[in-house]
């Protein structure tokens, strides 16, 4: 039996969810080809705009060889380039090429599907509420990352 109880723990509840929410994408993206990674290369810097290798390892929270990998096979298929930064060589930028495009529009028809389903059975003002709630938690873990405001 274990001497922690669960359900009451925050972290919990935020993990078990994301991880559904993670499956959920993978099972509904993987029979078009889209990887769970390549989702969230193109995730990335749909948000944040070009950013390096190294930011964006950061970002995913993976090592940055590991991203490397992904980053070649992305290349090879023409989603991505990376351009050599005019301002410090060591620096690689990425960026997305038009290639990427329909399947960043796979990804948020399937996010927003996803989004409908997570959110069934609440009312707007509910939907509002958790994501001011979540947006707490964010901070008050002291998130490095910034996030959009909910409106």
């Amino acid at each position: 039996m274990a001497d922690y109880d669960f359900e009451e723990s925050l972290g919990y509840w935020l993990t078990v969810t994301t991880q559904a929410w993670h499956r959920t994408m993978i099972d509904r993206l993987s029979p078009d080809g889209i990887t769970y990674r390549q989702m969230h290369v193109i995730g990335w810097l749909k948000f944040d705009g070009e950013l390096s290798q190294a930011e964006l390892a950061r970002k995913m929270m993976i090592e940055p060889p590991t991203l490397v990998r992904i980053l070649d096979r992305m290349e090879a298929t023409g989603l991505l380039k990376r351009i050599d930064d005019p301002l410090d060589r060591r620096r690689r930028i990425l960026r997305l090429t038009p290639r990427s495009e329909p399947i960043w529009d796979r990804i948020t028809d399937c996010a927003r599907e996803l989004r409908a389903a997570a959110a069934a059975g609440l009312s707007a003002a509910e939907v509002a509420q958790l994501k001011r709630l979540l947006s707490k938690v964010h901070a008050n873990l002291g998130a490095e990352e910034s996030v959009p405001q909910p409106v």
